[in-house]
């Protein structure tokens, strides 16, 4: 008797057969676990053998849900004994991996202890399906090879474009002297690269930063050569230019720190500029600085290698000691020559003519300098804090005003607000102080909108602009104007600015971190470099104490000089780059079970724990020549925590820019 047919089983569909070639692919899968940092094998369905191409976009089933991944490598076996499951199936036939970005992504992430699923997530935009299918264009042919401009004025800088041009791979740490026309000097490197038939990349800052690059390069070369690769973009447009990348139509790419995965073909010539700036270090795990990952580019392709700033970090000078690099800079005549003429507010002239020069805001040594600079053009005022008044105290027993909420530090947006907390915004509109009980507050520190108001009364009948983090201008005429910038929002002034007032030095350089006296002489040069040049009139004041070696080397103009100390007093230290450091973040209990699960280096010292908001930080150092190990070691015991899956959440970070 025939059974119901409710209760009938369906016959078993028979599986589709595997691709006759290299039926493998070895995935990887984006799950970003430590213990599952490795590639893993599928079966490919006949059906899909022409799309799963090395470097496609895939879908895998992976302990019971569907997860995305790339395919790394086609094989004709797997050395997996169990049974293989299939490829779900291929979101996309583009190979946007490619196998050079898939070498550096790995090694990346054993550079910083983290995941190869992590850096993928960096180095590869997400897909937009639309712009895949639309064509890129053809590309163009090499330009000719440019005229040296004004490398003419850098010992070997005409060397370094004939090298370039020539399919050479010289490697170098770059200094431009005062007033110098850098984006039209990176664009002439970039034009030398295209002329020898190879690729370019250059990493900047900011969109601004972009923006001047592609300006001077179209100037040299015309359009449709290169591509610029930022966040700004929108996700259609930035994915077109990524194509337009990786499919050869550009041979040159100029981006921010993302960028640095560009899949430039025939890659030239890696070159990072302003390496000091710490928007180059990436927020998200496994937290790589850019600088690093194009060093290790071009260690792996063998290209040309260029870090460029005004200042010279203590990173690149480790280039220069080592050998790795050569020294790129104007010889020093020329640097003599163009110099804007700098003072200090604390010399003993300036203190005999003005006593309270050592602790006044604005001596009058700088007021006399914006005064003079106002008969002749715009001037810049430089201040290193955003807001108002971002930090305030009891005007009576000065102690520190804090929120009654969650204790964090009040500060004023505007002179007519009341008191607001910087953590979590509480307004305290009848703030009284929890010492004393007193209700008026003082300035502990004096923000870029407070500097504009106070030299807007000092300065009566002046222009008086701003330009700071939520606006910033990109450009000022020639006309006598006080400009108040932070740092990194200085616009460009048409011909220069006649001077320029850097103030509040001694709060830059005795903040509690490592790069301290590094940042402060990279902000105060990079603002000099918009200074109408000494022969010019250019002058600048800056309102530091004027024996600190930052001031003195800004002085004199000598980044270098400043460098080889900065390294010296590190390496005394034990401190990065002259040695590897390990920052480990977490709850107590969770950085004490990594480091028992850490195999560290013998020469490994752990300093801490100290206590920080959101846990305790532990500091690992040790020797340069351990730092693969050391990192291989933290990631190898993440890898277990995440097996067993204890505890919570541990953030390790190697190399921290912001170690204080």
């Amino acid at each position: 008797m025939a059974a119901p047919a409710a209760k009938r089983r369906r016959a078993a569909r028979p599986a589709e057969a595997v691709a006759a070639q290299l039926p493998v692919a070895r995935v990887v899968v984006d799950l970003g676990l430590p213990h599952l940092d490795r590639p893993f094998d599928y079966l490919v369905p006949e059906s899909m053998a022409d799309d799963a191409v090395v470097g496609a976009r895939v879908s895998v089933r992976f302990a019971g849900a569907d997860h995305n991944g790339f395919i790394i490598e086609r094989a004709a076996e797997s050395d997996h004994t169990g049974k293989l499951a299939r490829l779900r199936r291929v979101v996309s036939a583009e190979p946007v991996l490619t196998p050079e970005v898939a070498r550096l992504a790995r090694a990346v992430a054993d550079r910083y202890a983290g995941t190869l699923a992590d850096v993928l997530r960096l180095a590869i935009p997400q897909r937009h399906a639309t712009t895949e299918r639309k064509p890129s264009p053809e590309p163009l042919a090499p330009p000719a090879a440019p005229a040296p401009g004004a490398w003419a004025d850098h010992v070997d800088g005409p060397a370094l474009l004939a090298s370039l041009a020539a399919g050479g791979t010289p490697r170098a740490v770059w200094n431009p002297g005062p007033a110098a026309d850098w984006p039209d000097l990176i664009a002439r490197m970039i034009a030398a690269t295209l002329a020898g038939s190879r690729g370019a990349l250059v990493v900047l800052p900011d969109g601004r930063d972009v923006a001047r690059v592609e300006a001077a390069l179209v100037a040299l070369v015309g359009d449709g050569r290169h591509v610029a690769l930022e966040a700004d973009a929108g996700p259609a447009r930035r994915y077109a230019r990524w194509l337009a990348v990786r499919r050869g139509s550009v041979g040159a790419v100029v981006g921010t720190r993302a960028a640095a995965f560009a899949p430039v073909h025939r890659l030239g010539l890696v070159c990072i500029w302003d390496d000091g700036d710490d928007l180059h270090a990436e927020p998200r795990a496994p937290y790589p600085h850019a600088r690093e990952v194009l060093l290790l580019r071009a260690h792996q392709t063998g290209a040309a290698a260029v870090v460029g700033g005004f200042a010279r970090t203590a990173e690149a000078e480790l280039l220069l000691s080592t050998g790795w690099a050569r020294p790129l800079t104007p010889d020093r005549a020329t640097v003599r020559k163009l110099a804007p003429l700098v003072r200090t507010t604390g010399d003993d002239r300036e203190l005999a003519r003005d006593e309270a020069a050592r602790s006044a805001r604005l001596p009058s040594l700088a007021w006399r300098a914006a005064r003079d600079g106002l008969s002749r053009g715009p001037v810049l005022v430089q201040v290193p804090r955003a807001g108002y008044l971002p930090s305030v105290a009891c005007g009576r027993c000065r102690s520190p005003a804090r929120c009654r909420a969650c204790a964090g530090p009040l500060r004023l947006g505007q002179a007519d607000e009341p008191p607001q907390c910087r953590w979590c915004g509480s307004a305290y509109p009848h703030w009284r102080c929890a010492e004393c009980g007193y209700a008026a507050l003082r300035a502990m520190a004096v923000g870029v909108g407070r500097t504009a108001e106070e030299l807007g009364r000092a300065f009566a009948g002046a222009t008086v602009l701003m330009s700071r983090g939520e606006a910033v201008r990109s450009s000022v005429g020639s006309e006598p104007a006080l400009v108040v910038a932070t740092p990194g929002a200085e616009p460009l002034a048409d011909g220069g600015y006649a001077a320029a007032v850097l103030l509040d030095g001694t709060a830059l350089l005795t903040r509690p971190s490592l790069r301290a006296g590094e940042e402060a002489l990279r902000r105060w040069l990079r603002a000099a470099a918009l200074v109408r040049p000494g022969p010019d009139g250019g002058s600048i004041v800056v309102v530091a104490e004027p024996s600190a070696p930052a001031v003195q080397a800004f002085v004199r103009w000598d980044p270098a000089g400043f460098a080889t100390r900065e390294l010296d007093e590190r390496a005394a230290l034990h401190l990065p780059p002259a040695a590897r450091v390990a920052e480990i973040t977490g709850a107590d209990a969770d950085v004490d079970d990594l480091l028992a699960q850490a195999r560290l280096p013998d020469a490994a010292e752990v300093l801490g724990p100290a206590p920080v908001d959101d846990g305790v930080r532990v500091v690992v150092r040790a020797p340069r020549a351990s730092g693969t190990a050391l990192a291989a070691a933290l990631r190898a015991a993440a890898g277990v925590r995440s097996a067993r899956r204890s505890g919570g959440s541990v953030r390790v970070r190697i190399d921290p820019v912001d170690l204080g």
